[in-house]
C-alpha cells in the first residue's frame, strides 16, 4: 500500500503541486466570501477555525468526484454508477455540512433548521464544481502534453524511416554502375569503390543525427558529385560551385540535397549517352538562408513522367515538409528540355 501511494505521488508531483496552489487559492476566496455572510458573522467563534472543516467537507466532494467517479465511471461511460455515486456523495457533503457542522459552530444560528436540499445545493456547488474544472483544465493540459509527444514521437519514426529508404536506393543506383565497370574491367572501378566508400561512411557515421553541420553535408556532395562525375568521364560537363557565408554553426537535415543531384544525373544518363550538362549551386547568406540549385539536361522520352517520381523525390518532400515545415521553399521546372531544382531552406530559424 505503502508503495503505490509513494508511485501515486512520484507519477503526479506536478498535478499534486498544481491542486495545492488552486486549492490554497480557491480557500483564500471562499474566506473572504464567509465574511460576508451575515449569518456566520452573528456567531462569536472565530472566523478562520470553522472555514476550514467547511471548506475540506466540499473539497474532499469534489476530489472524490474528479479522482475516483470521473475517471472509474464516468470515462468507462457507466452512467448509471456514477449518477449514484455522485448523488452518494452531494448527499454526504450535505448532511456534514448542515448535520454535523452547522450544529457544531453555528448551535444557534443556521445549526437550527435546514434550509432545504436546493438552497444547500447552491451554498455548497461553487467550491466542488470550482475544483472540478480545475481538474479538468489540468486533463485537458495533460493531453495537449501528451498529443504533442505522440506526435513527435510519430515524426521522428517518419523520419527514421524516411532515411532509412536512401540508403537502399542509392546503394541500388550505384551497385549497379559500379558492377557495369567492373564487367567492363573500366580503370575508374577502383576510384569508384574508394568514393563510394567515401559517401557511405558519411552516411553510416555521420548521418545518425537529425542534422549535422552544413560544412560536412557540402563536403559529401562534393564526394557524391565526383563518384558520379567519375561514371560520366567525357561524356559531359559537371559543375558544381559553392559560394557559403562563413557561419561553422549552421546545421542541415542530412541527405536531402543529395537526392536532388542523384536525380540529376539518374534522369540526365537514362536517356542520352554524351552531351550531359550538370550545374549544381549552393550558397548561404549571412541571414542563414540556403540556397541550393541543380540543373540538368534531358532527352524527351516516353520516360518523362519518370523526372517526377520515384522514392527519393517523394522522400525529400517529406522530409522538408517535416523538418522545415514553412521555413523551406522547393520549386521543380521542366522547360526547353531543362529539369531544374529551386530550393530555399532557413537554416537559422527555430526548430
Amino acid at each position: 500500500m505503502l508503495q503505490k501511494i509513494t508511485s501515486f505521488l512520484k507519477n503526479n508531483y506536478d498535478e499534486l503541486i498544481f491542486q495545492t496552489i488552486v486549492t490554497v487559492l480557491l480557500f483564500l476566496v471562499y474566506s473572504y466570501n464567509q465574511e460576508n455572510a451575515n449569518y456566520y458573522t452573528q456567531s462569536n467563534i472565530t472566523a478562520i477555525p470553522y472555514k476550514i472543516p467547511f471548506f475540506l467537507n466540499y473539497a474532499i466532494g469534489a476530489w472524490l468526484i474528479s479522482y475516483v467517479l470521473l475517471p472509474k465511471l464516468y470515462v468507462k461511460k457507466d452512467i448509471l454508477f456514477f449518477t449514484i455515486g455522485l448523488i452518494i456523495i452531494e448527499g454526504v457533503v450535505i448532511i456534514v455540512d448542515e448535520f454535523i457542522l452547522e450544529k457544531i459552530y453555528f448551535p444557534t444560528t443556521r445549526g437550527t433548521y435546514f434550509p432545504g436540499v436546493i438552497p444547500t445545493l447552491i451554498e455548497t456547488q461553487p467550491v466542488i464544481i470550482t475544483i472540478i474544472l480545475f481538474k479538468f483544465v489540468w486533463n485537458f493540459h495533460k493531453k495537449q502534453r501528451e498529443v504533442k509527444q505522440l506526435k513527435n514521437l510519430v515524426k521522428d519514426s517518419e523520419l527514421q524511416f524516411l532515411k532509412s529508404q536512401i540508403n537502399p536506393h542509392f546503394l541500388f543506383n550505384n551497385l549497379n554502375n559500379l558492377y557495369s565497370h567492373a564487367i567492363e574491367n573500366s580503370p575508374k572501378t577502383p576510384s569508384i569503390i574508394i568514393e563510394l566508400s567515401s559517401v557511405l561512411r558519411y552516411m553510416l557515421y555521420d548521418c545518425k543525427e537529425n542534422y549535422v553541420s552544413l560544412e560536412k553535408e557540402i563536403s559529401h556532395l562534393k564526394n557524391f558529385t565526383e563518384l558520379y562525375k567519375l561514371q560520366i568521364e567525357h561524356r559531359g560537363n559537371i559543375q558544381f560551385k559553392t559560394d557559403t557565408f562563413e557561419n561553422s554553426k549552421l546545421k542541415i537535415a542530412p541527405l536531402i540535397l543529395m537526392v536532388f543531384i542523384e536525380n540529376a544525373f539518374k534522369h540526365s544518363t537514362s536517356n542520352q549517352s554524351d552531351n550531359i550538362h550538370i550545374t549544381i549551386n549552393v550558397k548561404t547568406s549571412e541571414q542563414g538562408v540556403l540556397k541550393f540549385s541543380c540543373k540538368n539536361n534531358y532527352i524527351v522520352s516516353n520516360k518523362k513522367s519518370n523526372l517526377e517520381s520515384g522514392i527519393g523525390l517523394e522522400n525529400v518532400k517529406k522530409r522538408l515538409m517535416l523538418l522545415y515545415p514553412k521555413k523551406h521553399d522547393l520549386n521543380i521546372e521542366m522547360t526547353n528540355n531543362i529539369y531544374k531544382v529551386e530550393l530555399s531552406i532557413n537554416l537559422k530559424q527555430d526548430r
